[in-house]
């Protein structure tokens, strides 16, 4: 057992099938009394144990009927630090990342702010002098001419977003290595400094880098696979087709994105490779793609509504500070604003950033670490690792 805040690779854990039934200890007693020998202000080199196969040796017993209610069901889960150590629910894992980053808000949402000042002041002055102006459309053009704006308009918004989304990706990046080093000492109830945090993370940050690239050509080229052979055939047919393999795709993407969620934490914490990374994720998902897809769906639609709170007061702020017509936005497709709509917006959306990104990238982490519970009882590592009565030496189990 080697009790460091990494995580190690996986060995052979049950993470192939469907939440395997592992046996696990009851709750200690004295879950507050530390007697493990690490200590966060040195943390030893190495990863977290590798996952075992608990059983019914000493310190284990056969599970009860459930988590709570009748006089058979277990005590309370120890909770050395942001998450009780036994499958998670989805209001823990939310609540999880909020904890974490209450908990450590120097660290996490210091980086955060920084990471968020510098891409956005970055975005101010490329959308101020690099990026072509929005392209007046006619709302009372037909037939060729309207197609012409659209095409044209289309064009322009591209062009728009892919710098704005490259900086976004970046921002993301580097926000989500430090975060889920936050995250993994915060389940021990451990502190951690940024440059503790830094450091640990930053061999990580060209791995993860090709992750965050590989995905998007990945999506990219599904989507060409679906639409390419309607584009090809053209006319009536060639549509209806192009109809069709865009629907495909847009089920294949999703069903991708869902399986990769863990595969940055997996990265992160098991030190994997790229390709293994998305392997792990893909295993650790498989068998509860649906009630991954709702968390996440419920982070992203959260983090949809605070980003609309936030945006739209600043927004207007702006419109009315810069003196543009806001019938002229919507007519035209867009105005040419000035500075004081771009420092306001920019000053909307570096708040938004700051807590967001490091919220999403908490709830990632903790959905892997939830599915590692699940299915190779993570947490009797975890509680050892943590220093809890009953955990801090090595048990057998069988």
């Amino acid at each position: 057992m080697n009790d460091s805040p990494g995580w190690a690779k996986p060995g052979s854990a049950p993470s192939d099938g469907q939440e395997a039934a592992i046996p696990r200890p009851s709750a200690p007693q004295d879950a507050g009394t530390p007697t493990g020998q690490w200590s966060p202000e040195q943390p030893p080199p190495g990863q977290w144990s590798p996952p075992s196969h608990p059983g019914s040796g000493p310190g284990s017993r056969p599970p009860a009927s459930g988590w709570g209610g009748g006089p058979q069901s277990k005590p309370p889960a120890a909770k050395p630090g942001v998450i009780p150590l036994r499958p998670l629910g989805l209001g823990e894992i939310l609540d999880g990342s909020v904890s974490a980053l209450r908990a450590h808000w120097r660290t996490a949402l210091g980086f955060s702010l920084a990471v968020s000042v510098v891409i956005q002041v970055a975005s101010i002055l490329m959308q101020r002098y690099l990026l072509p102006k929005p392209t007046t459309v006619d709302p009372n053009a037909t037939g060729t001419e309207a197609l012409r704006q659209a095409s044209e308009s289309a064009r322009t918004t591209l062009l728009s977003l892919a710098p704005v989304s490259l900086l976004t990706m970046i921002a993301t990046l580097f926000t989500a290595s430090v975060v889920t080093v936050v995250i993994s000492r915060s389940v021990l109830g451990r502190s951690v400094t940024l440059s503790d945090a830094w450091a640990e993370a930053r061999p990580r940050i060209l791995p993860l880098a090709g992750l965050t690239l590989l995905v998007p050509l990945i999506t990219a080229a599904v989507m060409a696979v679906g639409i390419g052979p309607g584009l090809l055939v053209g006319e009536e047919a060639g549509v209806a087709l192009a109809l069709l393999g865009f629907i495909a795709a847009c089920v294949v993407i999703i069903w991708l994105q869902v399986s990769f969620t863990l595969a940055a934490p997996a990265l992160m914490l098991e030190r994997q490779g790229v390709i293994a990374a998305l392997r792990r994720s893909a295993k650790l998902v498989r068998g509860a793609w649906w009630r991954t897809f709702g968390i996440l769906a419920l982070t992203y639609l959260l983090v949809f509504l605070l980003s609309f709170l936030v945006s739209i007061p600043f927004g207007i702020i702006g419109v009315i500070a810069d003196g543009t017509d806001i019938s002229e936005f919507f007519e035209s497709g867009g105005a040419s604003f000035g500075w004081p709509f771009l420092i306001i917006t920019g000053i909307g959306e570096v708040i938004v950033s700051t807590l967001l990104y490091p919220f999403v990238a908490g709830v990632m982490a903790l959905l892997y670490v939830d599915q590692r519970i699940r299915r190779e009882a993570l947490d009797l590592d975890l509680a050892r690792a943590a220093g809890l009565h009953g955990h801090d030496t090595d048990t057998p189990r069988s």
